[in-house]
Parts: structure tokens; sequence; C-alpha cells
């Protein structure tokens, strides 16, 4: 099943839908891959991974390492890698410089970065210097204070139309690909049938070309409130808190190998 290049990802729009996950680890990337069609290295790792607030405390440095980790991991798959807050709004030279070093330092096959109109710009000019780029419109983790919070995004026709025109001027710059986050089902599918590249919803439609979770969240891991539209497989954590206080018997009871 496994994806490696991007143009086969684009070809699978309108053909079956695309199953995306992210990873952090070496591990998590190892075992998720078989199954899936892309995988990215979000900048969610900052509260995943480091128990952060918000994404925007994580560096280039820290997308990097993970980075490198996860296509180690991952061996053939198709691997995105979150370009952070402030490595890229400044300026499309900026922007490059911070793909290049992820490119480089990770060996990953595309970056992705959080904008619409206003990033279309940045895209043209990263995809005409071969940086392959996924876009995300929508809700923009990156940029929550500015939306007020987590919330669906869309609902009203003044928004609903900026958002239409984000995706319209991100596919028109170039991006192989967009994450639809939290933004009302009706319009996540009139976007998916709009544009001519793959949409990846979370939280949106589930006539979005794909759809993408954090593997932690639908795993059970951390044993924290996780959004709405998130659908829970399994309850690790549960089953992690019980196998390691059986651990810890066997240790006080001397009876451990």
């Amino acid at each position: 099943m496994t994806v490696s290049n991007i143009r086969d990802f684009m070809n699978l729009k309108g053909e079956r839908p695309l199953v995306c996950l992210t990873a952090y680890t070496y591990y998590m990337a190892n075992l998720i891959a078989d199954s899936t069609d892309l995988i990215l290295v979000g900048d969610s790792l900052g509260m995943v991974q480091y128990g952060m607030k918000t994404t925007v405390p994580v560096t280039l440095e820290m997308m990097a390492y993970h980075g490198e980790a996860v296509v180690n991991g991952a061996d053939q798959s198709l691997v995105v890698v979150d370009l952070p807050f402030g490595s890229y709004q400044e300026s499309p030279e900026q922007a490059f410089h911070s793909s290049s070093q992820i490119l480089k330092l990770t060996g990953c096959a595309a970056v992705k970065l959080e904008g619409g109109e206003e990033m279309a710009e940045t895209i043209e000019y990263l995809t005409k210097r071969g940086v392959p780029v996924l876009a995300h419109i929508g809700l923009k983790p990156q940029s929550v204070h500015a939306h007020g919070g987590y919330r669906m995004i869309g609902k009203t026709g003044d928004e609903a139309s900026a958002v239409m025109n984000d995706a319209v001027c991100i596919a028109q710059a170039g991006a192989f690909g967009m994450v639809i986050e939290c933004v009302d089902s009706a319009l996540a599918a009139k976007i998916t049938k709009k544009v001519t590249v793959p949409t990846i919803g979370i939280g949106a439609s589930n006539e979005c070309d794909g759809q993408i979770l954090v593997t932690e969240d639908l795993l059970g891991m951390t044993g924290a409130k996780v959004p709405s539209f998130v659908k829970q497989y399994t309850e690790l954590h549960k089953e992690i808190s019980v196998a390691v206080d059986k651990y810890k018997q066997d240790v006080l009871s001397r009876s451990s190998n």
C-alpha cells in the first residue's frame, strides 16, 4: 500500500481515500509505514512529545531531529516534515533556507507549511526551486490565537469564501496537496471537488481525498481528552498502566526475572 513518491500520491485523488498519520519517532514510523500513504512529522510533536501548550515554541532543529528519525523508520514511505512557526513566514527566501535545511538533514520528501493566499507567493517560490510543498488551511494551529482558539472554520459566508480562496490560491501556486483542518464539512467537500490536488481532512469532511490524525490520539496513548472528531481505536494508556503496575508488583515481590 505504501506510496513512495509525490506523483503517485497525487494520482490517487479520485481513485481511493488516502491514509495519512503522524509520527515523531523511529519506532512509531516503522509501525505505521505499511498502512499509510503519507506520514507527517507534525509540529504537533511539541504538544505530544514535549508537553507544550501550543505548537508555537517548536524549533527547526526539533523538526529536523524527529524528521530524520521518522525517515529512518519509514524506509520507502512518503514522509513530510512541518516547517515550524517563525521559520518561513518572513519571506520566500527564509522559507527556502528552512526547507533546504529540513530536506538535507532528514531526507524527507516534502515540507508542510500553514497558510492560504498569503503564502501562495512562498509556495510558488519553493516549488519552482525544487521544494515540494504540502499546504495547510482552515484552522492553523500555529495561528490558533488569531483564530480565537480551536474552533470550526468556515461556517459564515465571508469565512467560507476566504477558505475557498485559500484553497484555490495554494493549489495554483504549486502545492501538491493540502491539509484542511476543522473546516465545515460542506465547505471541505466543495473544496475537494474544486481543486485538482488531494485534500487531507482532519476534523473536516469525510469526502476529502484522505484523512489524517495524530497517531497517539487514535491509539489512546496519552489518556488526555482528544478533539471530538478523533475516533480512538484502542486505549493504550490503560494497557500500558496495567502492564507497568504488574511489573512493579513483580519487582516488589522479587518474582521478576
